[in-house]
């Protein structure tokens, strides 16, 4: 279970204008006491149309909450910039979460391989600025699969192991509805290819609304439905922005994959 930490005024679920790090901080403990695993720190919104933030904003945004949660659990940074992977990495962090799949910062990829931390690469078609401007695809999966396997040889000439790497399909990155459902159904077939893990993250997206007319504050029912079936259909992890229904959803999931490896046909 990663939690996610939107240190920004502008997410698109729960940033928030009076935005600051002891409310993070506190945020941050309460999404581990519900379960979490994990903490993915981020401070620039990637949501559709997003504006990006300087170096130094964001920077001031995740690296006093970083430094404060270090020790309490493994972080993530969910940064498309080089330095800011660098510093977080120095404060705490363990991860690298980057919807760019280290291609917006040349100096990702070097970060990457020197630091040894894990590394968490997310297929996006476009920018967060545009991506939602008539995405289309002739064959999905296939295309997420095509772009992996190039980001994942890209990593491995420059040193990154290949243990180290996550990938994850960028749910809403660049997609329309039929592109989300067809990347989580077929989340086994992106695994069995690369053998490598793979991260979920479809908490509170605007396509779970778009087939229920659901509001965005009104959705953990939609995103504990598709976590129970996304870890059925072979993630490993979820990336979510409340652990105490996602959590229960993910058991059932995980007890089902498991029951259907276990049957003899």
């Amino acid at each position: 279970m990663m939690g996610v930490l939107n240190c920004t005024p502008d997410s698109f679920s729960d940033g928030s204008p009076s935005f600051n790090a002891e409310k993070s901080i506190n945020q941050a403990k309460r999404l581990l006491a519900q379960g979490a695993s994990i903490i993915d720190v981020g401070g620039e919104s990637t949501r559709p149309g997003a504006e990006p933030v300087s170096l130094e904003e964001e920077l001031a945004r995740v690296i006093p909450v970083i430094t404060a949660i270090k020790g309490l659990c493994p972080i993530s940074i969910d940064t498309t910039k080089a330095e800011v992977m660098s510093q977080a990495i120095k404060a705490g962090a363990t991860m690298i979460n980057d919807v760019s799949a280290l291609l917006h910062d040349e100096k990702s990829v070097v970060v990457a391989a020197d630091s040894g931390v894990d590394v968490c690469l997310m297929h996006m078609k476009g920018s967060p600025k545009d991506m939602q401007d008539k995405p289309a695809y002739d064959n999905v999966v296939d295309e997420v699969g095509s772009f992996f396997e190039q980001r994942i040889q890209v990593c491995l000439d420059a040193g990154i192991q290949m243990s180290s790497i996550l990938l994850d399909p960028g749910i809403g990155f660049g997609k329309r509805l039929e592109d989300n459902l067809a990347l989580i159904a077929n989340l086994g077939v992106l695994r069995s290819r690369f053998n490598l893990p793979i991260l979920l993250g479809a908490s509170r997206k605007s396509f779970l609304g778009a087939m229920t007319g659901a509001d965005v504050d009104d959705r953990e029912i939609e995103t504990a439905v598709i976590s129970g079936i996304g870890i059925y259909a072979g993630a490993d992890m979820i990336r979510i922005h409340d652990c105490l229904a996602q959590i229960k959803a993910a058991i059932i999931g995980g007890y089902c994959a498991d029951a259907r490896q276990d049957m003899i046909w």
